[in-house]
């Protein structure tokens, strides 16, 4: 089984393919949208397990992974047959292959980015794994976390990318106050439900480096859509003016800089804060780990 060091080169490649896919959407034009979108999701949701697995142990990753994925389908499922809680909407093929109409690589964009959440609302609230704020308060930070990213990047993804389409759209430059409410929704749950798993867990120690790396990703995250100030990252073949499902008129320009902007004012205080509340001492950040854990799960990551 490999040491920890080499788990920790694997995580920190994987941030620098993350942060190279973040500066390759300046390049539409140039390199495929499908690899763009690959690069977007699977290196975040990679992370996530293995970074969750020195975390948590391999049983609480999975139990994470189980509960994320487990509302973010289901929701996304509901709201494409009824349009609760997001609204009304259905995917294109820029998203890849779906099954039963939802992408697979949105479902492990759930993954990746709700997991990130999660971790910075720990280090934003630093309280002790046990307590009534983690168990109770965290799950509404890594929520805000969590919507504040889709906020941030929905519409572009909608109506530069034309990844998705909001069938009645919206006041957000087309996209409906409902699909925020949805998001922050579905993240509460499943942060919720981890949060509840996790009080009977005892503490385990974490280096700061590896929360450290938690917050880069995150940051890359807001740092990948201020990048779309950038002439070349919207193509001259993207029309001007947005013109949604309810026959509103948008500048695309518009969109591009209210993405710019939530990511510089909301997105980058809170990695910021996070990066903040990290310890710089050579102590450990505690963290919580199953009291039967193997051996193996204590040493292995």
């Amino acid at each position: 089984m490999p040491d920890r060091s080499v788990w920790w080169k694997i995580l920190v490649a994987l941030w620098m393919i993350y942060f190279l896919a973040r500066v390759l959407q300046i390049f539409p034009l140039k390199v495929p949208t499908l690899l763009i979108v690959v690069l977007h999701v699977l290196p975040p949701a990679a992370f996530a397990i293995l970074h969750g697995r020195r975390l948590y142990g391999t049983r609480g990753i999975l139990v994470f992974t189980a509960f994320c994925l487990g509302a973010g389908v289901l929701f996304e499922s509901l709201s494409l047959r009824t349009g609760f809680p997001f609204g009304r909407y259905y995917f294109t093929s820029v998203m890849g292959l779906r099954v039963f109409q939802l992408p697979i690589l949105l479902a492990l964009a759930w993954l990746g980015i709700g997991y990130l959440s999660w971790v910075l609302a720990s280090l934003i609230l630093g309280a002790q794994p046990l307590s009534r704020t983690a168990v109770l308060v965290q799950p509404l930070v890594a929520a805000f976390l969590m919507t504040t990213w889709d906020l941030a990047m929905d519409p572009v993804w909608c109506n530069v990318d034309r990844a998705w389409v909001w069938t009645r759209g919206g006041p957000w430059f087309g996209v409906p106050l409902s699909n925020f409410f949805g998001w922050y929704l579905t993240t509460w749950l499943f942060s919720q439900a981890f949060a509840l798993w996790l009080r009977r867990r005892e503490p385990w120690p974490v280096p700061p480096r590896w929360q450290t790396l938690a917050v880069l990703m995150y940051a890359t995250a807001a740092l990948g859509n201020l990048l779309l100030a950038f002439p070349s990252a919207v193509p001259s073949v993207v029309p001007a003016t947005i013109i949604d499902a309810a026959g509103r008129r948008w500048p695309t320009s518009d969109a591009v800089q209210a993405c710019f902007l939530v990511s510089l004012l909301v997105m980058t205080p809170l990695a910021v804060l996070a990066w903040s509340r990290i310890p710089r001492s050579s102590g450990c950040i505690p963290s919580t780990r199953v009291r039967s854990a193997r051996l193996s799960d204590q040493t292995g990551v």
